[in-house]
């Protein structure tokens, strides 16, 4: 079966989706805050989550490492309604993209940046190591 990296089309899709988003997350007035300033390497690192998520290459776990994105997140203590927003300007960017609109395609995305929407927001919120989600590797997501 084709990974949902090909699927969506590959590495040019998939950075063109993560502009459309973070640009619009940049606009946001429930993301600003977690989204205050243009980061120059931002766009990039998200496309190398969401492709080696996707069934791409590993270049976000070669090049980062999964500790980076806990880092990035913790003290942010991000708001259900940030969350929740975040996931939904999310979904809206994949039709401004122009990705796929078939429903088994747009399920597995919506599940994936919700399961991801949750790590990040309980490890925004940790205080220790312990309370960090257990997750310590970049999930692969399938259909």
């Amino acid at each position: 079966m084709t990974s949902l990296y090909d699927h969506a089309g590959g590495a040019e899709a998939l950075h063109h989706l993560e502009e459309i988003f973070y640009a619009k997350a940049l606009a946001d007035p429930v993301l600003r805050a977690l989204f205050p300033h243009r980061v120059p390497t931002h766009v990039d690192h998200l496309t190398w989550f969401t492709a080696e998520s996707f069934g791409g290459p590993d270049r976000f776990t070669r090049e980062l490492g999964f500790a980076y994105i806990i880092d990035v997140h913790r003290g942010l203590h991000i708001t259900e309604e940030q969350r929740e927003r975040f996931v939904q300007v999310y979904l809206e960017s994949l039709d401004e993209a122009g990705l796929p609109d078939d429903e088994r395609f747009r399920a597995a995305v919506r599940e994936h940046v919700e399961f991801g929407s949750r790590v990040a927001q309980q490890n925004s919120h940790a205080k220790t190591d312990d309370d960090l989600h257990p997750l310590r590797e970049v999930p692969r997501w399938t259909w």
